[in-house]
């Protein structure tokens, strides 16, 4: 029988990732089912309507608002290797919070964290300059208060964010391949992003009551996570959202939002 863990488990979505009259997540029914947004600034996807459509529908629902930044890649959806100075990459990470803020607050609610994407996100986990850049923008953005941040266990990011005084927030991601050092398998590599439904919810259960996941090698490692993503962009990605919500709640997982 499975031991849940002593403290509950955060299900955090990728939101508002269209453009126009272009959609690609099924923001609605995601909502219904996670407790944290992570909402595009606009940088990789979002525009200003949707972003505040989004930040409406999760201040209904109770459900967090994150600003999910990204380097400026609205052609390559925020998944292309860039090379940005820190210094324009922190302007650029708290013009994108900034943005969403004002969405959040015309809603009734406020932006509660931050979490990279992308390409961002996987470079902050070892790039001590552009994981530093981050957490400037979010300090830039955010003031003496601070935001929570969102990343891989291990990763630059968390450090410099609690270095700077913020609350680093691991996370977990039940669709993805690992390597053996705890790495996410590259986007572009073979097997990279797991879609057998089944095999998904699995892990999720696995990460959240065992703080475990079999890396690509076969390979058991521990993956010690406060958020679990649930990705939006992913074909029927609405229903696994709910088959993961269930199989966590049949497993004593308490679900909750990490803040």
């Amino acid at each position: 029988m499975i031991t849940p863990p002593a403290g509950p488990i955060d299900l955090n979505a990728d939101l508002g990732e269209g453009f126009g009259r272009w959609t690609l997540t099924d923001d609605e029914a995601l909502l219904t089912v996670v407790t944290s947004a992570n909402v595009a600034c606009g940088f990789h996807a979002g525009d200003p309507s949707i972003m505040r459509r989004v930040c409406e529908l999760a201040a209904e629902r109770d459900v967090r608002i994150g600003a999910q930044v990204s380097y400026r890649d609205l052609a390559g959806f925020g998944r292309r290797a860039m090379d940005v100075p820190p210094g324009e990459l922190a302007d650029e990470v708290a013009y994108q919070i900034g943005a969403l803020e004002v969405f959040a607050r015309a809603a009734g609610s406020r932006v509660s964290y931050v979490k990279p994407h992308g390409a961002l996100y996987n470079r902050t986990v070892h790039d001590a300059d552009q994981a530093g850049a981050v957490v400037a923008g979010v300090r830039l953005a955010a003031g003496a208060a601070g935001l929570p941040v969102l990343g891989l266990p291990g990763s630059l990011l968390l450090a410099a964010a609690s270095d700077a005084g913020l609350e680093p927030v691991p996370e977990a991601f039940a669709d993805r391949a690992y390597t053996p050092r705890g790495t996410l398998v590259p986007r572009g590599e073979p097997g990279a992003v797991l879609h057998d439904p089944d095999a998904v919810v699995a892990r999720a259960v696995a990460m959240a009551a065992e703080g475990v996941v079999d890396a690509a090698d076969g390979t058991r490692i521990a993956v010690r996570a406060r958020s679990l993503c649930l990705h939006g962009d992913t074909p029927g990605a609405a229903e696994l959202a709910r088959r993961v919500r269930g199989a966590l709640d049949g497993a004593g997982v308490r679900v909750e939002a990490f803040a």
